[in-house]
């Protein structure tokens, strides 16, 4: 009688639990051949941002997850820009990214539809770590290092 109403019990916690998360195997495999390594991870909708290490240099990848197919990404990847950390919008449409470029660390946009990056000055100026961009691609949230302490700014695009 306990082990059936032990059972019962056990039976009923497992069909209200919510299910478990489960791993894509078929995209984490396709991910994993693209690039040596892979890190910083941003989703955005249909869209997965992270930076890539190719031939021994770290690179800004966007993959389409619908087509499971890389975006290229023209103007973004500079041979003289090293990517820290990446955020896309849910649309895919804006990346923005932190690198270091010219001995200094800053903050830059993307937009795919134009293929071209603009710097966003941080005021007051301090050295960008990690961003973090909202869905609409309209307002950022930036780690910022100033006078020895951590920041978070918020930043309205146009």
């Amino acid at each position: 009688m306990i082990r059936v109403a032990l059972i019962c019990s056990l039976m009923l916690m497992t069909g209200c639990s919510s299910p478990r998360p489960t791993p894509r195997p078929d995209l984490n495999g396709l991910l994993r051949q693209s690039v040596n390594s892979r890190r910083d991870p941003s989703l955005g909708g249909r869209w997965l941002a992270s930076l890539g290490q190719r031939n021994g240099r770290e690179r800004v990848e966007l993959i389409d997850l619908r087509n499971r197919n890389p975006v290229p990404l023209p103007g973004l990847n500079r041979a003289d820009a090293q990517p820290i950390s990446v955020s896309v919008s849910a649309d895919g449409q804006r990346l923005a990214v932190v690198q270091q470029r010219d001995g200094r660390t800053e903050l830059v946009l993307y937009r795919r539809n134009v293929g071209a990056t603009q710097r966003l000055p941080l005021d007051p100026p301090g050295v960008p770590r990690s961003v973090s961009l909202d869905g609409e691609g309209r307002r950022l949230a930036v780690q910022v290092s100033r006078n020895g302490r951590w920041d978070v700014d918020l930043i309205r695009l146009p």
